[in-house]
């Protein structure tokens, strides 16, 4: 059969004896005027016993299956720990002699790591970070030096004035939806830059701007913080995609990186937002004290408020400009992963059948993503109830702004070694993702519920330091638990043609927590307000529970693997990991998605796709394609010359001028010459 006829018949339907199986990443009608022709060197259909000696090393990577082929998940509870411990130290020990090695080379090295790996993907986090934390920091400051406008409301308008905060949030949710889906139309880069120019716009609106009354100067403020927050809301979902797809391809290392450390990698860059609220509130302080002629006390006089917060906002500035240009000019392609996956599926512009896809297929992930994010929010604007509560009480005269920004730092300090550990612990699989949200909910629920009933107890000063330390606790377990979490998991759990749209959509979904709480903070007393956080806990970790996959420890490309086969109308024959009921929802499980999961079978297609692929290879070869273009369909470094051997003899049709079978020039059982290294790579 020519190759024509071949293709022409997979398109009818499926061949009978042959495993149906999408068809790679290549474009076949580039090469279709290329017949197929028979192999002389045939020597029939490859043994079990062969394709595990040359696949498994492949297919069945050592730091997901154990020697006899296991996955993790499939083994028995006792050697699973022993599994997962096992790999964990190996790795640690690797990393740890890695750094023993950089510093031995250079004792700077780590620092420029770190900066590579966490400060440079998460700089936008951070700098808005910076600014959306200092815009709640200088409402006090506004409220001491015109309190005629910002706390009795005799010159401004109440409602301007509460708008704020309104238009902030909403400013963010416009942003995080409309560059979720600009980031999956366009493409990464073009997100990430148009992001950074809107943030700078903005920082310079922001440093500017003025009004010929205070309430002119208001609305002019708020409208100008709104433009800003349009800029911050597309820092989430392309802060996410395109770390997360930051390294992802079909190579084996990039694919054990991504199994392994693909949590941490996101979680570095989502923390530098704490970052940015530690600098900013450091450099208020010290602003204060250099404008205010080195004293925090009040009264606070106009000017130096003017400089204070004028010169905290042009801080930003200055970074956000050198991220547009590094972002412009420096920044690796960060689109690569979506372009190959819209070439894969044949596909323009945005990728209307994948979103139609994912709401029939993936909904109930959409609602764990959504809703979760909704609660985390409410339960961060509610860990700001303590603070003013504990500080009354402990300095019950003191009018400085200085003791709140301290007490600011500190928790600021708390939160960040949330963040850290989140990061060492969110890619073990025997914690991981899921475990690490429903407990982070769980004790938030208890940090609220406590003193929501107990309230007059721990705000006497007998017992405010019980109080304190559950406010400092909370905000540790918001980080270590359901902040983080929701950050990478709205992007993980879905593929990539739409994964910028859902983690847009599940963060404004955040931001609409944000918002009511708010809103509803402004009509209800304090202790009301405990009474109605806690049951937000509750609600998210069922949520969670049910509908929420845990996919630690699963890669990117075998989650995009299983949404070709669904994209194409196949879901029900896709058997791989994907759908293995570790990584499923109990939701997904009761529905029976995990009775596809068969791994000899699943191990069978993967052989046949690699197959498929290295014949592409062969005709692009063949056909003398470019050799940018090339780069995007193969791997050089996927097929290793026992692979190449082994599909030259087992492919009943071949390329002309496929070169002959390595292993002898008639498919004989001769060896394989060694590999030899040179000296250079031994070194």
């Amino acid at each position: 059969m020519s190759y024509d006829d071949d293709k022409a018949a997979r398109h009818r339907g499926p061949i009978p004896g042959e495993i149906p199986v999408p068809h790679g990443n290549f474009d076949e009608d580039t090469v279709t005027s290329l017949q197929l022709i028979e192999n002389e060197h045939y020597q029939g259909p490859g043994n079990d016993k062969d394709e595990k000696a040359i696949f498994d090393h492949v297919l069945r990577p050592d730091d997901s299956y154990d020697e006899n082929g296991t996955y993790w998940a499939d083994l028995p509870f006792m050697r699973r720990i022993r599994f997962v411990s096992r790999v964990e130290n190996d790795e640690a020990k690797k990393e740890f002699k890695s750094f023993l090695s950089m510093l031995k080379k250079d004792p700077l090295s780590p620092v420029s790591w770190y900066f590579r790996n966490a400060v440079l993907p998460g700089a936008g986090m951070g700098l808005e970070g910076y600014v959306l934390f200092s815009i709640g920091n200088v409402s006090s400051l506004y409220e001491k030096v015109w309190p005629e406008c910002w706390k009795k409301f005799e010159v401004c308008n109440k409602q301007w004035v509460a708008a704020v905060t309104y238009l902030e949030i909403v400013g963010i949710i416009v942003g995080q939806i409309l560059v979720g889906l600009i980031g999956d139309a366009i493409g990464r880069r073009f997100g990430l830059i148009q992001d950074a120019a809107v943030m700078f716009l903005g920082l310079i609106m922001l440093t500017a701007s003025w009004g010929t009354t205070l309430n002119g100067w208001v609305i002019c403020y708020a409208w100008c913080l709104f433009f800003y927050s349009v800029g911050v809301g597309g820092e989430y979902p392309m802060t996410a995609t395109s770390g997360m797809e930051r390294g992802t391809n079909s190579r084996r290392i990039h694919s054990r990186e991504d199994r392994l450390h693909r949590g941490r990698k996101v979680v570095l860059a989502f923390m530098m937002q704490g970052w940015g609220q530690f600098f900013n509130q450091v450099f208020l302080i010290l602003l204060l004290l250099i404008f205010h002629h080195g004293s925090g006390n009040p009264p606070y006089s106009k000017v130096s408020a003017q400089w204070t917060y004028r010169v905290a906002f042009a801080i930003p500035a200055v970074g956000t400009l050198w991220l547009l240009y590094y972002r412009t000019y420096k920044m690796p392609n960060a689109s690569k992963v979506l372009q190959q996956s819209k070439k894969k599926a044949k596909v323009t512009g945005y990728d209307v059948e994948s979103l139609k896809l994912c709401m029939v297929h993936f909904f109930p992930r959409i609602v764990a993503t959504c809703f979760g994010w909704f609660a985390a929010d409410v339960f961060f604007y509610g860990s700001k109830l303590f603070q003013g509560q504990f500080i009354s009480v402990i300095s019950p005269n003191n009018d400085t702004l200085i003791l709140g920004w301290l007490y600011n730092l500190i928790n600021i300090g708390v939160s960040m070694a949330g963040y850290y550990l989140a990061g060492l612990l969110i890619d073990n699989k025997l914690y991981g993702r899921k475990n690490m949200q429903q407990m982070g909910f769980l004790l938030m629920f208890i940090l609220f519920v406590v003193p929501a009933f107990h309230y007059k107890y721990y705000t006497s000063p007998e017992h405010i330091t019980e109080f304190q330390t559950m406010y400092f606790l909370s905000s540790f377990f918001t980080q270590f638990g359901p902040n983080c979490v929701t950050f990478l998991v709205a992007a993980e759990v879905y593929p990539t043609p739409i994964r910028a749209t859902a983690h847009g959509l599940s963060a404004a979904c955040g931001k609409m927590g944000a918002l009511l709480a708010s809103v509803l903070y402004n009509y209800i007393d304090i202790q009301t307000k405990f009474y109605f956080v806690p049951w937000f806990g509750l609600a998210g970790m069922l949520t969670t529970y049910l509908f929420l996959p845990d996919v630690t420890g699963l890669d990117l490309t075998e989650q995009d693997r299983r949404w070709e086969y669904i994209r194409q109308g196949r879901g029900d024959e896709y058997h791989g990991i994907a759908v293995h009921p570790q990584h499923l929802s109990v939701w997904e499980r009761f529905r029976g998605v995990g009775k596809q999961y068969d791994p000899e079978l699943d191990y069978k297609q993967k052989v046949e796709e690699m197959r498929r692929e290295w014949l592409e290879k062969q005709k692009l070869k063949a056909t003398e394609l470019d050799s940018e273009k090339t780069a995007d369909f193969v791997d050089e470094e996927q097929y290793s010359p026992e692979m190449h051997s082994y599909f030259h003899r087992t492919s009943p049709m071949i390329v002309p001028n496929t070169p002959v079978d390595p292993r002898g020039e008639n498919g004989t059982s001769e060896k394989l010459p060694d590999m030899v290294l040179p000296e250079s790579a031994k070194n």
